[in-house]
């Protein structure tokens, strides 16, 4: 049945809508996989203009225990016809059909041969999401696959029809059947939908999206193997504007060389969508020591950020991140990044500690061990410059690393001798 459908704020013009679904519990052996149901609830706690992030007025409308796919569709349709922002929250399982390859929301009641009469089939949440011809939409999902539908996932990698929709952000995470039961679960809620909460309820200034997607998705205690939409390396790929709050992609390129990577460049600002978190080092290591590099590098630069915001760029806590980051991209073997990002720190701390400081020393040697692993010739020149002008400015420093640091500086510069890449 549904429950909800409050009324948010007041005036004409613009409305927005959020339309919480739960839908058929995952269970395994009698263990709870997901509790939609719980996760529903939990989210519809948050208010909707929260949600929706911005302040138009709104409605909220749940659905739990619903078995009818045509009663879900009235109400998806009704929320896609609404005139200002849209969130869509789907939890439940995913499942799919014996004859087809047609993916599929299992609503209350759902059996392996009733599928396609008691389940939201996938197609009609993106036809809808397609058929909007106003306003921009959220679409976040928590899902465990079943047997039947993880193998179409792993196929295609990600959820089928979601990418590129116009106006329409989609995020959220599929686990596998194999999950462990109560993976991820405090209280009931799932982790990831739990830390959705949990980050727009701590933070002063509403996150965007996209950092609230990577925030959620790093802290979540995911199982190996789980599907997360976007992936870090999407996300690193594309550029991605999070509606109602300007914000910086949380994972861009590499500064030129031209322009080496420090505490003090103007083209970092943080967005106001920024946000201060609580430390996440543990969970940074745990990320790279699991081999998932790419989303430690993505929460790490959205920590950064609020950081910055709440510090400044030209703080300590700002090139403690920025020494955090070039260890992570150590453990992830890019070294050009590292050697850049120790370069910038060590540049900062230069300027405030001077040349007696262990911490510069300690930037200067992590720069300097990185980019002796530089196998690439252009790569190594561009960013040696910045590395050996920082060396020439700590005499403490053993005077070994300047020497073999400029001598196979001028190796790479001169071609015939361009083989001599180790000091």
């Amino acid at each position: 049945m549904g429950f909800g459908g409050n009324g948010v704020g007041d005036g004409v013009g613009r409305r927005g809508h959020v339309l919480l679904l739960a839908g058929d519990a995952a269970v395994r052996r009698g263990g709870v996989l997901l509790a939609p149901g719980v996760n529903v609830a939990a989210l519809a706690m948050v208010p909707a203009g929260v949600l929706l992030g911005c302040g138009v007025p709104a409605d909220m409308v749940c659905l739990d225990g619903v078995r009818d796919p045509n009663t879900v569709l009235t109400r998806l349709r009704v929320a896609v016809g609404a005139t200002g922002p849209l969130f869509v929250y789907v939890s439940g399982r995913l499942t799919a059909d014996r004859r087809g390859r047609r993916l599929y929301v299992a609503l209350a009641g759902t059996t392996a041969g009733s599928v396609r009469y008691t389940s939201l089939p996938w197609e009609w949440l993106v036809g809808e999401l397609r058929s909007r011809s106003t306003g921009v939409a959220t679409v976040v999902v928590d899902l465990v696959a079943d047997r039947a539908a993880w193998p179409l996932v792993g196929e295609w990698g990600t959820l089928p029809g979601l990418a590129g929709l116009p106006d329409v952000e989609a995020f959220g995470v599929v686990r596998g059947p194999a999950t462990p039961t109560g993976d991820g679960v405090a209280g009931g809620v799932s982790g990831y939908t739990r830390q959705w909460i949990d980050q727009l309820g701590r933070a002063p200034v509403r996150p965007s999206n996209v950092e609230l997607h990577v925030l959620a998705a790093g802290s979540a205690g995911l199982a190996p193997g789980t599907l997360v939409v976007p992936s870090a390396r999407e996300l690193e790929m594309r550029s991605v504007a999070a509606p109602g709050h300007p914000h910086h992609d949380p994972a861009p390129a590499p500064a030129a060389a031209a322009a080496p990577v420090s505490v003090a460049d103007p083209g970092a600002e943080p967005g106001p969508g920024s946000v201060v978190v609580g430390d996440p080092r543990a969970r940074l290591h745990a990320l790279a020591v699991g081999g998932r590099h790419g989303e430690a590098d993505a929460l790490a630069r959205v920590w950064e950020r609020g950081v910055v915001q709440r510090w400044g760029r030209i703080s300590v806590e700002a090139v403690q991140c920025v020494e955090i980051r070039a260890d992570l991209a150590r453990m992830a073997g890019d070294f050009v990044s590292a050697a850049r990002l120790w370069t910038g720190a060590g540049q900062a701390r230069l300027e405030w500690q001077g040349v007696d400081a262990a911490e510069v020393r300690d930037a200067a040697a992590g720069a300097l061990y990185c980019w002796t692993q530089v196998k690439d010739r252009a790569e190594a020149l561009a960013v040696g410059p910045e590395l050996v002008g920082l060396l020439r400015a700590l005499p403490l420093l053993d005077p070994d690393h300047l020497r073999l640091a400029e001598a196979r500086l001028e190796a790479l510069r001169t071609p015939d001798r361009s083989r001599s890449l180790q000091p």
